[in-house]
């Protein structure tokens, strides 16, 4: 490394890691640059490029990011593992074997890679491509749940990556929502009845009424996305006010999928569909009228016959 050493955005294209993580672990572990240059500007010298790099592996392998920095540090400069000749751009080669998704393809590879270097610029561009190329149900079906289920597998067995399926669902979420708002100002929707898309009371994983709302704006099927944890009674009200064709309700685990709530929804002439989605529903108790799904096409075709488009 030459004269007097890197800038934060040179190692932060090394590591394929925003330089605000740089910075943010410089303020929080105390791992950071150690030179200066001629203008007084904070450099990367070669023993701190190789510890940045040692936390970053430590931290790809789902070691928390506070014990990543300790080790970093207290490892011998001599002892350090030899530099990344370079990483440019985004996180290639660093993580994405590391993550076991579905079905691997070259597209989930890359979002994976993005998600765990935390890269949000170039998860939103693959995000948003696979959205305008292949609309919502595939973008969701082959690329967007096969790497949040690669990340929910990793942090079941880990505990560790939490803060990167936040991140990537946080870009999820925005690019379907844009998606959607996007579809609806394009095509306006055809249908007169909305349908309802909510989760159950006090469920926070809201992720699939996003990707059901953007696959039937694609259709051009007027929809309401109520968001997460929705009591029964705002669902209820919902309901009388709109009139909707269906109401689909989500419960991702267990403890938010009681169905009791389900059997008090108001009745409405013509009646609408009760469809219900998610793990978390307890089957011998839901009500007879609901409609239980599977998976996103399955809800799509749901929703089509309450329509009579089926």
């Amino acid at each position: 490394m030459a004269g007097v050493g890197l800038s934060v955005g040179a190692v932060a294209r090394r590591l394929g890691v925003p330089p605000s993580t740089l910075r943010t672990w410089g303020r929080r572990y105390g791992i950071g640059p150690s030179r200066h240059s001629a203008g007084g500007h904070r450099r990367y010298d070669d023993a701190d490029v190789a510890r940045l790099e040692l936390m970053n592996r430590l931290i790809l392998d789902g070691v928390p990011p506070e014990e990543a920095a300790r080790s970093a540090l207290a490892t011998e400069t001599g002892t350090l593992p030899p530099a990344i000749p370079s990483l440019a751009g985004s996180a290639k080669g660093r993580g994405g074997h590391r993550l076991t998704v579905p079905d691997a393809t070259p597209a989930t590879r890359a979002l994976a890679r993005a998600a765990l270097a935390m890269d949000t610029p170039t998860m939103r561009d693959l995000i948003g491509g696979a959205l305008r190329r292949d609309g919502a149900e595939r973008a969701w079906q082959e690329l967007l749940a096969p790497v949040l289920i690669g990340i929910g597998d990793r942090h079941a067995a880990t505990g560790a990556i939490i803060e990167v399926e936040h991140v990537l669902s946080g870009c999820i979420q925005d690019a379907l929502a844009a998606e959607a708002a996007a579809q609806a100002a394009e095509t306006p929707p055809l249908t007169a009845r909305p349908v309802l898309l909510a989760c159950a009371p006090e469920e926070q994983h809201s992720l699939p009424l996003y990707a059901l709302g953007a696959a039937l704006a694609g259709e051009r099927i007027s929809v309401r996305v109520l968001g997460a944890r929705v009591p029964a009674r705002a669902l209820g009200e919902s309901m009388r006010r709109l009139g909707p064709a269906a109401v689909f309700v989500w419960s991702q685990t267990s403890w938010t999928g009681d169905p009791a709530p389900l059997a008090e929804l108001p009745g409405s002439r013509p009646p609408a569909r009760l469809i219900i989605g998610g793990p978390g529903w307890e089957d011998g108790r839901l009500p007879a009228s609901a409609h239980r799904v599977g998976s996103l096409p399955a809800a799509l075709a749901e929703v089509r016959a309450a329509l009579g488009r089926a």
